[in-house]
């Protein structure tokens, strides 16, 4: 599956730059133009890795940075002061690049970022195509963003906690009772639906069985 990357910077040529050299190297990347912009995204997207610029309109990139949790970031910045770097790094960046930079070596330190940035196996959950992060709250299937609301969510975090495993209509009911309160028996089948329709719009395949007169179990 694609790593994905948010881009930081409100220069829109150094941006550009950053996103045809990680492109290449098989990333994909989104954007950001403003430090306000990247808090609202980093909200709704959890990207595997970070490039922050520090001089920023609105919200400055040190205070991004200070909002930023579990997520590698990597700054990009024309401030070459030993003193800034030190800082940046006491305050959780993973590496520091000073603008302009060589693409190379910026292809090679994200590399090396993305090899060494933990997963944690209590906060990402896979089937097959399919990755969960109950972190960011998000689905994506064959490197693909999918959305769901947040019933379709609470139903498919339970499937792929338990993967291969039929999951009784009640347990489902009960299980997601205290994540949304719209499901019910009769919608519950509705709901599977819709899941199983996005899924299979990005990959092509169905990932949920139904067991007759027992539940549902999600495959791979």
């Amino acid at each position: 599956m694609k790593k994905t990357i948010l881009i930081i910077d409100d220069d829109i040529q150094i941006g550009d730059l950053e996103q045809e050299v990680l492109g290449r190297e098989g990333y994909n990347c989104i954007r950001a133009y403003s430090g306000t912009e990247a808090v609202l995204l980093l909200e709704r997207q959890r990207p595997d890795l970070i490039l922050l610029d520090l001089m920023l309109p609105g919200m400055s990139g040190e205070e991004v940075l200070r909002r930023i949790g579990g997520i590698p970031v990597i700054v990009v910045s024309a401030k070459i002061g030993i003193d800034d770097k030190v800082n940046m790094l006491t305050d959780g960046a993973v590496d520091y690049i000073t603008k302009p930079f060589n693409t190379r070596e910026l292809a090679a330190r994200v590399a090396v970022a993305l090899r060494k940035a933990p997963v944690s196996p209590d906060t990402l959950f896979c089937c097959g195509d399919i990755t969960l992060d109950t972190l960011s709250h998000t689905v994506s299937a064959s490197g693909s963003d999918v959305r769901l609301t947040k019933t379709e969510y609470a139903i498919l975090k339970l499937l792929i906690q338990n993967p291969d495993k039929v999951i009784a209509k009640s347990v489902i009911l009960d299980s997601i009772s205290d994540d949304t309160l719209d499901c019910t028996e009769s919608s519950l089948k509705t709901h599977i639906s819709h899941i199983r329709t996005k899924l299979r719009e990005v990959t092509g395949k169905d990932h949920i069985e139904s067991v007759w007169g027992i539940g549902f179990k999600l495959v791979k």
